[in-house]
């Protein structure tokens, strides 16, 4: 079941939203108390996020603005705010669509899978490795995790995948400039460390912190244990 986050204010417009997306088994959550938005939206983790502009005591644009930098979770608009330009400083606030008051219900809704389609199809594709809330994709070299999807490089991408199919394990280094070069021999000791410390760099901008182990002398495991 997705999580929606709505942020609005009119009472009214929250009860008919809330009770049109529960029909279609989303969970939704509202805002009680508008002064404290991120910390209800850090509690709630939601997939998805529907932002007024018109609230009390800051408005959309900054809420907006703060959620992105917390998060890549998709954030759709819907205000009452028509105009061309506040429909760009949406966008470029880090809103990922924008929706015009009065709206229709099925829009809102067509909108919202489109979003959760777009963003998170690759938590059901085949192709996806999984250990507990870290999902990796064979088909973009997506990672993701807590809400936040973020795109490897190739040689990224090869080292976790790696390391994920060998969960727990001790990969040697061996294996691992195998895995990136073919052949070890022509490259550099130094040079699968600089490329696991950017894995685990990647690791840390997503909340993964300590999830790869260093086995002296011989390669590196990925705790399953440190992915929550």
């Amino acid at each position: 079941m997705y999580k929606i986050f709505l942020v609005e204010d009119d009472e009214g417009l929250v009860k008919h939203v809330k009770d049109f997306l529960e029909k279609y088994s989303y969970e939704v959550f509202t805002v009680e108390d508008f002064k404290d938005i991120e910390a209800e939206f850090d509690r709630v983790k939601p997939h998805l996020v529907l932002l007024d502009i018109n609230l009390p005591y800051y408005d959309g644009f900054y809420i907006c603005k703060i959620l992105r930098k917390r998060s890549n979770v998709p954030i759709i608009i819907i205000s009452a705010r028509t105009s061309e330009v506040e429909q760009v400083m949406g966008m470029e606030f880090g809103a990922d669509d924008y929706i015009t008051k009065p709206f229709s219900f099925q829009l809102l809704l067509a909108k919202l899978k489109a979003n959760i389609r777009r963003n998170y199809r690759m938590l059901k594709d085949e192709n996806t490795l999984k250990i507990n809330g870290l999902y990796l994709n064979d088909r973009n070299f997506n990672m993701y995790f807590d809400r936040k999807n973020i795109a490897l490089t190739k040689n990224e991408f090869k080292l976790l995948k790696k390391l994920m199919e060998n969960k727990d394990n001790v990969v040697t280094r061996e294996e691992l400039l195998e895995v990136l070069w073919d052949n070890e021999l022509f490259v550099e000791d130094n040079t699968l460390n600089v490329n696991v410390t950017r894995v685990r760099n990647r690791l840390k901008e997503i909340g993964i912190k300590g999830a790869i182990k260093t086995k002296r002398g011989i390669g590196y495991s990925l705790d399953s244990n440190m992915i929550g």
